[in-house]
């Protein structure tokens, strides 16, 4: 009897169908980032922040929608994706507060604040989202 035919109905982790997870949160984080861009580029003067304000919520939208995706997964690795969740989550709102902190102190202006604030919150959540899924991915579920 070779390997193959002896349990050929497990599944590795590594070779399940996942949804585009990963795919969807760095889309998110593209636009948050560029929306932070178009603003910081504008700052000196009059900015239009429409585009900058409908990038954001675009990027946040598509992390909502990422986890939706990501709650429907089973079997996953639910513990260690909360593991590698709340420690990488600290680290980017520590590495986010930081950086807010520097808008602060250099008096951005109100609305582009908000902008900014707005693609931080995302890049501080995002990004953890991601590192834990990818993670989580690759554990045995026990089943």
């Amino acid at each position: 009897m070779t390997p193959e035919s002896a349990a050929p109905d497990v599944v590795r982790p590594f070779e399940r169908p996942m949804p585009p997870i990963v795919a969807i949160g760095m889309s998110a984080l593209s636009l948050a980032v560029i929306s932070g861009v178009l603003v910081a580029g504008q700052i000196g003067g009059q900015p239009s922040l429409t585009l900058p304000a409908v990038l954001v919520v675009i990027g946040l939208l598509l992390e909502i929608v990422s986890v939706a995706f990501l709650v429907r997964i089973r079997p996953f690795a639910w513990w260690r994706f909360r593991t590698v969740f709340g420690w990488t989550l600290l680290a980017y709102v520590l590495q986010s507060s930081v950086i807010e902190w520097s808008f602060v102190k250099n008096d951005v202006p109100g609305r582009p604040m908000a902008i900014l604030s707005a693609g931080l919150v995302v890049f501080a959540t995002v990004v953890p989202l991601m590192i834990s899924f990818t993670t989580a991915r690759y554990q045995d579920t026990g089943t």
